[in-house]
């Protein structure tokens, strides 16, 4: 298939290059030429505007894929696109958009015969190698027609042992991607998950962080441990039920630097974990840890802990978040 592919950053550009692999064309553009022209040397067409790129798609059924930070230029960029394309068309927001805004843009855009799909994209700077697991928000019709795009950037089955009972569930949730429901069900989905990961990563940071405290002359001498938190983390990922991809990337962190000097503890959050909460308060829905979890962030940007160095690192692992620098 065709697709043309805006914003060509940490996950953008490997997203044009995992769909090349599996064979399909790729037209792509970004407000930065760099990254274009490096991509063209591989196979995509580099195109040099918004109108250029849907040209380039033809005349029919075009499928563009904006991946851009959420917010104003990703809101100005679709609705750039949407007065440039057709009914039949396809818009797909990969980014990490508030999922009330999909609705909306679902909305504006059946009018005009465009069809809207939302999909909550997670792999990170992993997902060249590892594939991208996908939640899409969407009409089914369409979601059916570009399968063999989202097929493409999964990871596919794995080495993942299969769970018992599956038989007559969907099998495209095996293979890493979901049809979560109509628009905005994506991205709601990928919400939830990354609210979910703030928890999670929360619970490893104060673990070590507890476990670097025990050595503390505050402690009676035979009750203080010196432990070697790199080989804590190493055997807790072989066979521990606190295995998790953030736990092999706290080893990897723990492994090249053990005081985690290269990180201050800024923790910046992406806007899901603000949005989660918002969620469980219109829903009543108690959200203990995950309200908690991101208050540790905002208080980071005062004060800094060794849980808030782990933190950092996790980020920097998975999506190469780097820390802002100091004011």
């Amino acid at each position: 298939m065709k697709i043309g592919v805006i914003g060509l950053g940490r996950m953008g550009g490997n997203i044009v290059r995992r769909l090349m692999r599996a064979g399909h064309s790729c037209v792509v553009y970004d407000a930065n030429p760099a990254p274009g022209q490096a991509l063209s040397a591989e196979g995509a067409v580099a195109a040099t505007s918004l109108g250029d790129l849907v040209k380039a798609l033809g005349e029919s059924e075009r499928t563009v894929w904006v991946m851009l930070p959420a917010g104003k230029i990703t809101e100005d960029t679709i609705a750039e696109l949407a007065g440039l394309m057709k009914a039949g068309d396809t818009i797909i927001d990969g980014g990490n958009t508030m999922f009330k805004d999909d609705v909306r843009r679902a909305r504006e855009l059946k009018p005009k015969g465009i069809h809207y799909l939302d999909i909550g994209t997670s792999g990170g700077v992993w997902g060249l190698q590892r594939g991208y697991c996908l939640m899409i928000g969407g009409d089914a019709e369409t979601v059916k027609r570009l399968d063999p795009i989202f097929s493409a950037l999964a990871p596919g089955l794995g080495t993942i042992e299969r769970t018992e009972g599956r038989d007559k569930l969907d099998p495209r949730a095996e293979r890493g991607y979901i049809h979560a429901g109509p628009a905005g069900a994506g991205h709601f989905v990928k919400m939830i998950h990354n609210g979910i990961e703030y928890g999670m990563m929360q619970a490893f940071a104060e673990g070590f962080d507890i476990m670097k405290h025990r050595a503390s002359d505050k402690l009676p001498a035979d009750e203080r441990f010196d432990l070697n938190l790199a080989d804590i983390a190493e055997v807790w990922r072989r066979g521990s039920v606190v295995t998790s991809w953030l736990l092999d990337l706290t080893a990897s962190a723990l492994a090249s630097d053990a005081k985690l000097e290269g990180f201050s503890g800024h923790v910046e959050d992406s806007g899901e974990g603000r949005w989660t909460i918002e969620a469980a308060i219109e829903e009543a829905v108690p959200a203990d840890v995950l309200a908690a979890s991101l208050f540790v962030r905002f208080r980071s940007r005062q004060q800094h802990t060794f849980a808030e160095k782990v933190l950092s690192a996790m980020r920097l692992g998975f999506g190469g978040h780097v820390e802002a620098p100091k004011k």
